[in-house]
């Protein structure tokens, strides 16, 4: 102990502190504000005046619980005791480490009983050196941060480690933490480990925090100076008149202007932009807005062209080398290379792809570019609904730019690319205008060599761009703008299609994206038919893909688990990978009772089949119709009603069949909004089969528009609903005479194991679809 020969009462008083840590042989004066903790220092005075004092972990040492103080502590003995109105001033020395072993009571003040902690004593050379390295980053924090040089002075006239260690922690502005942790090490070789450790990090941030008041204060002088110095141009120019400064920065766009090869108009517009831009002050709000508008002068391709390859062999190789089959659309996109070849300044018409997500419809755009070695660009126009997105913005308004026809253009590089409008059937509009009506110009021949965007208040060239969109569905298209359009419909692929497709395309993509080798994992055919068969149901190849994918992440799993052996997909083992399927060939199931029809139907998505299911019950002569119906379908349920009730004894049916009985037909997947006459026959068919109690044969579906004559009238997307028909393992359809022609576009497998009815009057339709035996069940 230091400086203290009486012997340590085993319990002593317990004072916590929140702002100090106090080291053996430290003078140290303390405030005590705490009613409670004033009969502390008062009662030592009148007896040994000793006490323990220790660092308080929360903060909060008015609280007294014992978990919130540190353990080790320092005894201290009061040199000077003073009052006032509200504090309590005690100065105490410490004397030595203590440990508090045990809480003795909480009242008046804390009290514990603690042990004397002596230090470790270390020697050597290594304690020598680190004593050096203290004094060091002494006098490195002394000049750093500007401390009585007699800090450095009486360090260096300590010859014991572990008082200069404590000296040292007890002088400088260091983490409470980090001085409890030297209070806490006992081990000399330890305490000053950590001092070093504290010291150093010190330093570092001191450093930091110096160089970044140092950048901040230049950046600030810099600022100043700029400021002041153009306050004194101002004065000058003033003085002048109409003298004015040469802008250092508009003195490379002449050059720039002159060596690009630009036509005429737009020189004259670029080179008066410049003469403009070199009288303006760099911080005027009009120089950032004409020097970006030269700049976007300079950057699109006026003249520049790529050479076109017209080789119709080569073409006709990239497109089979990255789509199979849709040979309709392959000889089109030939037959328009050919006419370019002959007639090089041939406009040509604008192609625009029709059809179900993922034909391959911007793909498409992607091989036509590769064939002629054209550029490709392409702008989505789903959800636009700003005719500033088409045209662009006037320079007039803060932060204007060029719609996104020349913003592509600057980005192709050339002034022929193959330009795809992805998703125009998507276009709005709004009070902002009707961006529909801003492509008029750009795709029309006639118009788009003179192509006038906003900003650039300029001619544009865009006869040279082949420029190709993409749709969905037609109808939601403009007129005028469909009428500008020549229109290749992509109709959904055959089950045999897309097994060939992903055995050429998909599966080893797919390998090789997951980072798989055919060593790997191998499909067998009867593994991927079935995941056509009962893990999708599209028209496309997206979902397809996606299954794909999900079989390769199960053995990307394996194989990064370190399993070696072969995955072979085939149908025993397809849920191990892809679960339960998800569709079934229920038509027979769905059919099998009277009053259940099938029908084709087609949507944006591709075609599909729907099922049409009528009920009769007691009631007041009224038909409901459920499912989510349009008017239209709702209007092709009546009169499907009407021609029954006229035609009844024809039929068999009973003429009164609707006196005190309700009908209602639903038609099930009721979320799904629907419409169009085209579900007519099969409402008529689903009616006819319940009232006659004769089932509809299974595996039959149809589609048509009915009239209250019982003609059967065409209907559109019948290629697509006969393809969604073949994929559901339908094998008979009826469909209007009027749709003959339409059966040639389909493939030839479907065309086989498809039987086909062409009927003009419902009559055929009903001998076509209905059992010629009733029902044994009915009653």
């Amino acid at each position: 102990m230091i400086g203290y020969n009486k012997e340590i009462p085993e319990i002593l008083p317990l004072l916590p502190v929140s702002d100090s840590v106090i080291f053996p042989r430290m003078i140290v004066p303390l405030v005590i504000d705490s009613d409670d903790q004033r009969h502390l220092p008062e009662e030592s005075m009148a007896k040994d005046k000793l006490f323990v004092v220790s660092l308080a972990k929360n903060s909060a040492e008015d609280e007294g619980e014992s978990d919130d103080i540190y353990r080790i502590g320092t005894l201290v003995q009061i040199l000077k005791l003073s009052r006032s109105d509200d504090n309590l001033m005690v100065v105490v020395q410490g004397i030595a480490r203590m440990e508090i072993t045990e809480m003795v009571s909480r009242s008046p003040y804390l009290t514990a009983r603690v042990k004397v902690l002596d230090d470790i004593e270390q020697t050597g050379r290594d304690i020598d050196a680190m004593n050096a390295n203290i004094m060091g980053l002494v006098n490195r924090i002394v000049e750093a941060m500007n401390l009585p040089r007699e800090l450095a002075d009486i360090a260096r006239s300590i010859d014991q480690p572990g008082l200069l260690a404590d000296i040292v922690a007890s002088s400088i502005h260091l983490p409470k933490a980090g001085k409890q942790k030297i209070l806490e090490s006992l081990d000399i070789r330890e305490r000053l480990e950590k001092l070093i450790e504290i010291l150093s990090e010190q330093i570092t941030l001191h450093e930091m925090g110096q160089q970044i008041q140092d950048k901040v204060k230049k950046g600030i002088d810099r600022t100043q100076r700029e400021y002041h110095l153009r306050e004194q141009l101002k004065a000058i120019q003033n003085e002048l008149g109409t003298e004015e400064e040469e802008n250092p920065d508009a003195d490379g766009l002449p050059a720039k202007i002159a060596e690009k090869n630009l036509p005429e108009h737009a020189r004259a517009a670029a080179e008066k932009e410049a003469r403009r831009l070199e009288r303006m002050h760099p911080s005027s709000a009009e120089y950032t807005v004409s020097q970006t508008y030269i700049e976007w002068i300079l950057d699109l391709p006026w003249m520049e062209a790529t050479e076109d390859n017209l080789d119709l062999e080569k073409a006709a190789q990239v497109l089979d080398r990255h789509h199979y089959n849709l040979e309709k659309v392959k000889r089109r996109i030939l037959e328009y290379l050919a006419v370019r070849k002959l007639n090089p300044d041939h406009k040509g018409t604008i192609l625009c792809f029709a059809g179900p997500p993922g034909t391959g419809k911007t793909s498409l755009g992607r091989s036509i570019a590769e064939a002629m070695g054209r550029r490709f660009v392409r702008v989505s126009l789903g959800g636009v609904k700003d005719e500033a997105e088409i045209r662009g913005h006037r320079r007039t308004y803060v932060g204007a730019l060029p719609g996104r026809i020349i913003q592509q253009m600057a980005r192709a590089g050339s002034n022929n690319p193959v330009f795809m409008l992805d998703e125009i059937d998507k276009l709005g509009n709004d009070f902002r205008g009707d961006p529909s009506s801003a492509l008029l110009e750009v795709l029309d021949p006639e118009q788009n060599h003179s192509f006038s965007d906003h900003y650039l208040d300029l001619e544009f060239d865009l006869s040279g761009v082949i420029f190709l969109a993409t749709a969905n569905q037609l109808d939601t298209i403009p007129a005028p703008l469909r009428d500008r359009m020549e229109v290749l419909e992509l109709s959904g692929y055959t089950e045999d299609e897309k097994l060939t497709i992903a055995q050429k395309f998909l599966v080893p993509r797919q390998i090789r994206e997951h980072g798989l080798t055919s060593r790997n994992l191998t499909f067998r055919k009867t593994g991927l038919r079935k995941i056509v068969r009962e893990q999708t149901r599209e028209a496309g190849l997206r979902n397809l893909e996606r299954e794909i994918g999900a079989v390769c992440r199960v053995v990307a799993k394996r194989v990064a688990g370190g399993e070696t052996a072969r995955t072979v997909v085939s149908t025993d083992n397809m849920r191990d990978f892809l679960g339960n399927p998800r569709y079934s060939m229920d038509l027979a199931e769905r059919t099998a009772v009277p009053g259940v029809a099938t029908g084709m139907a087609w949507t944006p998505a591709g075609g599909d089949i729907l099922f049409v299911e009528a009920t009769m019950m007691p009631g007041a002569t009224s038909l409901v119709l459920t499912g989510q119906l349009g008017d239209i379908m709702k209007e092709s349920a009546q009169a499907a009603l009407s021609y029954l009730r006229t035609r009844a004894p024809s039929l068999g049916i009973e003429e009164d069949f609707y006196k005190n009985h309700d009908l209602h037909i639903h038609v099930p997947a009721g979320a799904i909004p629907k419409d169009g006459p085209s579900a007519g026959v099969t409402m008529l068919t689903a009616l006819a089969s319940l009232l006659t109690c004769r089932p509809v044969k299974p595996k039959l579906a149809m589609t048509g528009e009915v009239t209250l004559r019982g003609n059967v009238l065409p209907v559109g997307g019948i290629k697509d609903k006969l393809l969604a028909a073949s994929r559901s393992g339908i094998s008979q359809v009826i469909i209007p005479q009027g749709n003959r022609y339409d059966i040639d576009e389909l493939p030839e497998n479907v065309r086989k194991k498809m039987t086909v009815h062409l009927v003009d009057r419902m009559d055929e339709v009903l001998k076509l679809a209905l059992e010629s035996q009733k029902k044994a069940s009915c009653s």
